[in-house]
């Protein structure tokens, strides 16, 4: 008999960076919206992926008895205690320290299982074989960089290593981080989801690159707002490396140069914004961040030239 829509096959890693108390989820299925379903993370704290017939009421839960301080291996134990379904469930939990525990209810379809190691659980059911999850516990402990790259590494290698059995549809990935989120209000620092798309793993690696750039350009704002230009000017700096023909980029490092007193270097960065977008000139002629750069000759015939 085919699967029930609710027994949906998902792969899925929980993680943690305990030097910044990161943690997050990355997660796959051949299902509608994944993403609305398995993950929960909260700063400081842990994260928590349900799955196989989710129990969501496991995310709130679990988060409550990690912030008690419990280690994963029991809190999985309390979650389930008291589920009369709970053959059916399939979770995995890392705390903000790194303990980590994964459970599979015998009733979940196969293949199904998981591993938990340090910093990480990674877990999955209907999959094409065990090798998904392994392939997924090493690209986590291979990968470098900060946790969102690590979590998208996994959930690549887990997809290359045969993934969902049926196919594919959503994925998503949740990272928190403690003042992470837009404006620093929350602890939201990567949260994208993939609805429903013909290579959704692929789509979300695009849009944690697009995001992990706004977030440089941010963590590069607020030093523009405390007025550490030379150290705004070197993080725009790598964000242009990165992103060559961001027209956006180049304008803001315009003005960050401008203001940090590097007026050649600005007028050269307003240029390649000005190639990229011409629209930005007319920005330009209103901007105080650029007021000491207006009433130069070179300025003059810049704009001169775009508008």
């Amino acid at each position: 008999m085919e699967a029930r829509v609710a027994d949906f096959g998902t792969f899925s890693i929980v993680g943690a960076d305990p030097r910044t108390g990161e943690v997050g989820v990355a997660v796959a299925s051949k299902f509608l919206a994944v993403g609305s379903v398995v993950p929960f993370a909260q700063a400081g704290v842990g994260a928590i992926a349900t799955q196989s017939y989710a129990n969501t009421t496991y995310g709130a839960r679990g988060l409550a008895l990690l912030r008690q301080k419990i280690e994963p291996r029991v809190v999985i134990q309390r979650l389930i205690r008291s589920d009369s379904q709970r053959e059916q469930r399939q979770v995995g939990i890392v705390d903000a320290r790194g303990r980590s525990a994964t459970f599979t209810g015998k009733n979940c379809l196969r293949w199904a299982g998981g591993i938990a190691g340090k910093h990480f659980a990674a877990q999955g059911n209907i999959l094409t074989g065990e090798a998904v999850v392994q392939a997924m516990a090493r690209a986590f402990q291979d990968t470098s960089g900060e946790l969102a790259l690590k979590l998208m590494a996994a959930l690549e290698a887990g997809e290359a290593s045969g993934g969902d059995a049926r196919g594919k549809q959503s994925a998503a990935i949740l990272v928190a981080r403690a003042n992470g989120g837009y404006g620093g209000f929350d602890d939201r620092y990567i949260d994208l989801r993939v609805d429903d798309h013909p290579e959704p793993i692929r789509e979300l690696r695009r849009l944690l690159t697009l995001q992990l750039r706004f977030r440089r350009q941010e963590q590069a704002f607020r030093l523009y707002e405390r007025k550490q230009y030379q150290a705004a000017a070197r993080l725009f700096a790598d964000i242009i490396r990165d992103a060559p023909d961001d027209a956006n980029a180049h304008y803001n490092y315009a003005c960050i140069l401008a203001l940090a007193n590097s007026p050649k270097a600005a007028l050269r960065s307003l240029q390649r914004a000005f190639e990229l977008d011409k629209n930005l000139a007319r920005l330009a002629t209103s901007d105080p961040d650029l007021a000491s750069l207006r009433n130069t000759p070179d300025f003059k015939a810049l704009i001169n030239q775009y508008l």
